[in-house]
């Protein structure tokens, strides 16, 4: 009888020990999970949004991307774990294709606690604007507004930015999409609006283009993927900050090529006082988590 009392009681030990060390590490995980990424301003638009933001677009094309290419559930899921953790900043694209992947995720969400970028992909078959009439550009952009509401299933969008602008002329051409971007606005459709672009002279337009609300620009240490050289695009976001823009900042690791340097990317990124807010590509929850314990290990310097 003591012999079984005996080994009972070691079971019993044992079992507790081992409940420990398993609570043990999951106590160490639960404390090392980064803190919510803060809560700020965009600009002058009104729009409040996490200083850090989801990117759906790597590798992004022909309404895919890497985010697209991993599944539904997964991608869902990771939109889920960053709101679960703070963010509540989501950059979609219809060139992404998505939309319709973020609106599974959005039910589980407060909307008015979620900022939702979008973009539209105006070259349309590959033709450029002169290709086409005003009229129908107009038109489509109004249709194409109607289609991300229903795809995202919300009456209205937060920014909705034109999409890879290149040419340094492309206020002249953008006209008809600019006009009816701004009567979605007008009508509460959207909040605001601007212009992501791929190329310096684009950028040196939108810094001046009193439409711009809001600038996505490239950005990063070593000017990989970006429209120039940091000493080329930090002086044309300096003119853009003064004129009133707001300012996101995107390929903060140059899409996948600076990797080997985050904490340098986001030091540099939270440092260089001009970007409200940077979306970044994570593919992972583990992806995101690394990254908003950089962004608070490195705090935000005060925006010239």
């Amino acid at each position: 009888m003591q012999a079984i009392h005996r080994r009972h009681f070691l079971t019993t030990v044992a079992g507790s020990a081992a409940g420990l060390f398993a609570i043990a590490p999951a106590r160490a995980a639960q404390g090392a999970e980064p803190p919510p990424p803060v809560q700020v301003p965009l600009g002058k638009t009104g729009i409040m949004l996490s200083r850090v933001g989801q990117g759906t677009g790597m590798r992004g094309g022909n309404r895919q991307s890497n985010h697209t290419r991993m599944g539904f559930a997964k991608l869902v899921d990771l939109f889920r774990h960053d709101y679960d953790h703070g963010v509540t900043f989501f950059d979609l694209a219809d060139l992404y294709g998505s939309h319709v992947y973020f609106r599974e995720a959005l039910k589980a969400m407060r909307r008015d606690k979620v900022t939702i970028l979008t973009k539209l992909w105006w070259r349309h078959d590959g033709r450029l604007p002169e290709g086409m009439a005003p009229a129908f550009q107009k038109r489509s952009t109004e249709m194409a507004i109607e289609r991300f509401r229903q795809e995202i299933a919300t009456d209205y969008l937060d920014i909705v930015l034109l999409h890879c602008l290149t040419a340094p002329q492309w206020e002249a051409e953008m006209q008809a999409y600019m006009e009816a971007l701004s009567e979605a606005k007008e009508r509460k459709y959207i909040r605001a609006v601007g212009v992501s672009c791929h190329g310096l002279d684009a950028l040196k337009t939108a810094a001046k283009c009193p439409w711009v609300d809001v600038l996505l620009a490239r950005t990063n240490p070593t000017g990989a993927n970006m429209d120039g050289k940091p000493e080329q695009v930090v002086p044309v976001l300096r003119e853009a900050r003064a004129n009133g823009k707001a300012i996101l900042g995107m390929k903060v690791y140059g899409e996948g090529r600076l990797t080997h340097m985050k904490e340098e990317c986001i030091r540099y990124a939270q440092t260089m006082d001009l970007i409200d807010a940077m979306t970044v590509g994570a593919e992972t929850p583990e992806q995101m988590s690394e990254t908003l314990t950089l962004v608070a290990k490195h705090p935000a310097a005060k925006k010239a």
